[in-house]
């Protein structure tokens, strides 16, 4: 007969098969939690600024240009192109996103034959004017972003996009 702080056969093994079958479910369930709030985890690093262009190469007519960013989505790193419709007003420059707020579609500057001196949306006829504001009684219902920037050293610089 057992005593009474004797801990019996069965107790035993109920003990050692329970400690032993979580000990194996926590080793199968962390790494799927682990690869759940990962991304959560890690620091949001924000976009840094860009070098586009030298400010000399400027004008008061709409250039557009290309720039490279790095996009993180999750695990997966990549270079992605972007692009910025750049001038210059007086000193100020200004540094414009390409894409229509209509239905995302590029505008392109000066292509429109009736409204040369106005951004242009072949898509759906979309128009802005320079300054990116959106010429009423056209689709887009929003002006164009305009882009965080920079000017260092005689170089532009660009971030992100931001709606005004």
């Amino acid at each position: 007969m057992a005593k009474k702080d004797e801990v019996t056969r069965r107790q035993f093994l109920n003990y050692t098969l329970t400690g032993v079958g979580g000990f194996m479910a926590a080793g199968m369930l962390m790494p799927m939690v682990r690869f759940a709030i990962d991304p959560l985890l890690k620091e949001k690093a924000g976009q840094d600024m860009v070098a586009v262009t030298d400010v000399s190469k400027l004008t008061n007519e709409p250039q557009r240009f290309d720039f490279k960013v790095q996009q993180v989505d999750g695990w997966y790193e990549s270079e992605v192109t972007q692009s910025a419709w750049v001038y210059k007003e007086n000193e100020d420059v200004v540094a414009l996103s390409p894409i229509c707020k209509h239905l995302g579609c590029t505008v392109n500057w000066g292509t429109d034959p009736a409204h040369p001196n106005q951004f242009f949306c072949p898509c759906h006829l979309g128009r802005y004017e320079k300054d990116g504001a959106n010429v009423p009684g056209t689709p887009p219902l929003a002006p164009l972003d305009v882009y965080e920037q920079k000017v260092e050293d005689g170089k532009l610089y660009l971030g992100k996009a931001k709606a005004r």
